[in-house]
């Protein structure tokens, strides 16, 4: 490579950072480390932000991790074989095997690539609009996320995207919530297992507890529209999520995650 060559490319790297634009991330976006975590490539997160990004980025790949471990030890105690799911982080709008998705979307696991999306402008929001602060509250709604992975694996989610199909929007609402119930049920097993390894702090479980009550279908009604519309509810009452989730943190058993018989 030319001296001229040189110079014409550290100029355009000052042009482009002048204009905000970092050439070494967007040539990093779109990779992923083989650890389960994978950078959208359909925004880079804005180098003003890149500090906190960083420690973000490291919390959730740490919370992966963990859910890893959880569900491959159980999965093998059944003589099953779990397979990890990847977890991509986004801020703005990228684009799902299920679709596209924005930051209006909220966390979602998509079964077709079986990937987690998570827009990082989410735990601001948990946080600042919802009133649910702290670690383990994030950690949670990765961990519900993956515990619809955990149902893709069991052959859960299939059933009942098949199902859905003949299903009025009243019954999927109320089918769906089941589906949801279980998923927290399922985070509450690996907030289980994540306390049993000694790793919880004091306080962590009121945090996941509070954030399950904040994004309740009723309280988020009542917060956005001022009034309830249950027939509409899809995730379940705050009262109901933070049952369900405590029912699997204090058994640790797949099978008091039941949602589908009995009332929830």
């Amino acid at each position: 490579m030319s001296i001229g060559t040189i110079v014409l490319l550290v100029v355009l790297y000052l042009v482009f950072k002048a204009m905000g634009i970092d050439l070494m991330q967007v040539l990093d976006s779109g990779t992923s480390d083989g650890s389960g975590y994978e950078q959208s490539e359909q925004h880079t997160l804005p180098r003003s932000q890149s500090g906190s990004s960083n420690e973000m980025t490291a919390f959730v790949k740490t919370v992966l991790a963990e859910t890893e471990d959880t569900w491959q030890g159980i999965f093998q105690s059944q003589g099953r074989a779990y397979n990890d799911p990847t977890l991509v982080l986004f801020r703005g709008q990228t684009r799902s095997a299920c679709g596209a998705a924005s930051a209006a979307s909220g966390p979602f696991y998509c079964p077709e690539d079986q990937k987690v999306y998570l827009d990082t402008a989410f735990f601001d929001e948990l946080s600042n609009r919802f009133g649910a602060s702290g670690d383990f509250a994030e950690a949670y709604v990765v961990a519900h996320e993956v515990g619809h992975h955990v149902q893709n694996q069991l052959g859960i989610l299939p059933k009942f995207n098949e199902a859905r199909q003949h299903m009025g929007q009243a019954e999927a609402n109320r089918m769906s919530i089941r589906v949801e119930l279980q998923a927290d049920c399922f985070a509450g097993i690996w907030g289980k297992f994540t306390q049993q390894k000694g790793i919880l702090d004091a306080g962590d479980l009121e945090e996941a507890l509070n954030a399950a009550q904040q994004i309740g279908d009723d309280t988020l009604q009542k917060r956005t529209q001022g009034y309830v519309v249950p027939d509409s509810f899809n995730h379940g009452t705050s009262a109901q999520r933070v049952k369900w989730f405590k029912q699997g943190f204090d058994s640790g058993q797949l099978s008091a995650c039941d949602t589908f018989s009995g009332p929830v």
